[in-house]
């Protein structure tokens, strides 16, 4: 069967390839769109296709309301995506995006679904540990934003734009909404290995709190730092993108 990930607004594949033996979904950070991971979906080699995953609110969805609670964003993708699981497949979630894999992981294994080979967490605090930093989501604008330059929360890109930051502020403001009024509920461990990749600069998640993602899985479990801050990816973009690729 041919599928024609491009056509489903869930997802997006700038690259598609019908002989790719596995498939590569990213998940975006806060305020992220597919955008975030094109230069990755298109630096893959032909046997790994790179999807990039589409939260309403942003992108071409823009216009669309963005979802603020974590659960209700897994549940629309675990409908949306199945048609997609035809081949061996990865994920790939960098901060916000590290718990949506993860929670996709855990709904598709409890509704009987295939599981990823392999579960990337970037720059992304294991969830059974209490969240450290300040609810944020409530804030008035220019309290939240400045908190989001404290807290090297957002692309710094993003930061240094006003006219990119009031238009993006909404879906961002839910995003964190959804990271902070996440709940972890126990589970048995994911029966996949996960890949825990941090900065080694990272203000927002310490090496602990990232290696403690072991407790997450009965395979195997490896971590791995790169040169900069909470956005290695974009820094350290080459290296990550190769190590992930070599690991696939």
């Amino acid at each position: 069967m041919n599928i024609h990930i491009e056509s489903n607004t869930w997802f997006a594949c700038p690259r598609p390839k019908r002989d790719a033996k596995t498939r590569v979904f990213f998940f975006p950070y806060a305020g992220g769109g597919p955008a975030a991971f094109a230069k990755w979906c298109n630096g893959l080699t032909d046997s790994f296709e790179g999807t990039a995953v589409h939260y309403p609110g942003r992108g071409s969805r823009h216009p669309e309301p963005p979802l603020t609670d974590l659960r209700a964003l897994v549940e629309n993708l675990s409908q949306a995506i199945p048609p997609l699981l035809d081949k061996p497949f990865a994920f790939f979630g960098h901060s916000l995006g590290g718990l949506i894999a993860f929670e996709l992981a855990r709904t598709l294994r409890r509704k009987g679904l295939a599981q990823p080979n392999i579960l990337f967490i970037s720059a992304c605090a294991a969830p059974l540990l209490p969240y450290p930093h300040p609810q944020l989501h409530q804030l008035a604008d220019v309290e939240f934003v400045n908190e989001l330059k404290n807290l090297n929360g957002i692309l710094p890109e993003i930061l240094r734009n006003n006219e990119l930051m009031q238009l993006s502020l909404p879906t961002i403001r839910a995003d964190f909404e959804m990271i902070e009024t996440y709940q972890y509920q126990s589970d048995a461990p994911l029966d996949c290995p996960i890949v825990a990749l941090g900065g080694l600069d990272d203000p927002r998640v310490s090496r602990e709190r990232l290696e403690a993602w072991v407790e997450h899985t009965t395979h195997a479990f490896e971590s791995h730092y790169f040169a900069g801050d909470h956005f290695f990816l974009i820094t350290a973009s080459e290296v990550a993108l190769k190590f992930v690729e070599g690991n696939l």
